[in-house]
This record gives structure tokens, C-alpha cells and sequence, in this order.
């Protein structure tokens, strides 16, 4: 079970090393946009009610 996990994380070493620069700058842009767009997010909760 263990060398699953090893060859699992060597799989993903190996297909991150492969990855150009153009790639890894255009994941890490993306990720970046996510995280701006989650941190202005504000959730809110309106009770449904049926006599409307």
C-alpha cells in the first residue's frame, strides 16, 4: 500500500518536471485568480419560504 503512495508521488514528480515555464506560469495565474475571486466571495443565506 505504501509503494502505491511512493509511485503515485513520483508519477506526479515526473509529469511536474515536464511541464514548461510557459505552463507552470499560466497554472499558477489561474490558481492566483481563483484564490482573488474566493477571498472578495461573500456567501449568503436567504431562507426559502413558501408564502410568497
Amino acid at each position: 500500500m505504501n509503494a502505491c503512495y511512493e509511485k503515485a508521488e513520483m508519477d506526479l514528480l515526473h509529469t511536474g518536471l515536464k511541464r514548461t515555464i510557459k505552463e507552470r506560469f499560466l497554472m499558477a495565474t489561474t490558481l492566483y485568480k481563483i484564490q482573488q475571486t474566493l477571498k472578495k466571495a461573500k456567501i449568503t443565506h436567504k431562507p426559502y419560504t413558501l408564502g410568497k
